[in-house]
């Protein structure tokens, strides 16, 4: 065989295979869990922020897990802060279904989180927490924490739970997203979105979950608008074969803390 044409088959074949792998590692879709506390006064406020804080922040980033986000309510009158957000990201289930255990034995979390992980069963630190596990879009496969610099009791991240009345229309809504363009279009007003997922396992579904992030409610309510009056919007409500794909559509307008990664 021709030596020249030997190598020039050769060198094709490994570059297909890199990228192959190079296709492979873009499309892997990370995992995200929201664990949200459910508080009644503001000393359990404080004690659960001492707990994530100096606790259960830093021994997630001793496994590794990076972009940590902690959220809180924007109260207005209409809304009661009772509840504190952590929006935690995974590079696979198997990160995710092994945290615990390597927390157990973290002698770190466990000095930094005593008061937390011993109190009293008459004197609990929140009143409930619950989880919801997602797996993020094709179309966003991976965490992006926001670059929002302003201050952060001004900035707004607005968390949106979109349901579904079947598991049928669910995968027609996120189809919506990934190969409609909503995903596309959010980025094209600059809405600085965090994630997009498919929720895998939580109290609401069928549901998907995302999170874009703005400045201040002033940039907020401006980029809405450019939202719902772009041309792109328009033709896909109207489009028939996304009709009817989601039914309730719960929006929760939050702020970082001060010990959020973002």
């Amino acid at each position: 065989m021709n030596p020249l044409l030997n190598y020039t088959r050769t060198l094709i074949i490994v570059t297909l295979l890199f990228t192959c792998i190079g296709h492979a590692q873009e499309k892997k879709r990370e995992f995200y869990e929201l664990k949200t506390y459910l508080i009644k006064n503001e000393d359990q406020e404080n004690r659960v922020d001492n707990y994530l804080k100096n606790a259960y922040l830093p021994a997630l980033k001793r496994q590794g897990i990076k972009n940590i986000g902690v959220f809180k309510v924007r109260q207005n009158k209409f809304t009661k802060a009772d509840r504190i957000y952590v929006l935690i990201p995974f590079t696979s289930l198997d990160q995710f279904e092994k945290l615990e255990a390597s927390i157990a034995v973290d002698k770190g979390h466990l000095s930094a989180g005593k008061e937390y992980i011993t109190a009293k069963y008459n004197d609990p630190p929140y009143q409930r927490i619950s989880s919801t596990l997602m797996r993020a879009f094709s179309e966003m496969p991976h965490m992006r924490p926001s670059q929002v610099s302003t201050p952060r009791s001004e900035r707004v991240y607005e968390l949106r739970s979109y349901e579904s009345p079947t598991e049928a229309t669910y995968k027609n809504k996120v189809a919506m997203f990934n190969v409609g363009g909503e995903v596309d279009l959010f980025e094209s007003i600059g809405a600085n979105a965090v994630f997009y997922a498919e929720v895998i396992s939580g109290s609401q579904m069928p549901n998907l979950m995302y999170m874009t992030t703005y400045a201040n409610m002033e940039q907020r309510d401006a980029l809405w608008e450019k939202f719902f009056a772009s041309d792109k919007w328009t033709a896909l409500k109207n489009d028939e074969h996304y009709k009817n794909n989601m039914n309730k559509a719960d929006i929760f307008l939050l702020y970082p803390t001060a010990y959020s990664d973002y």
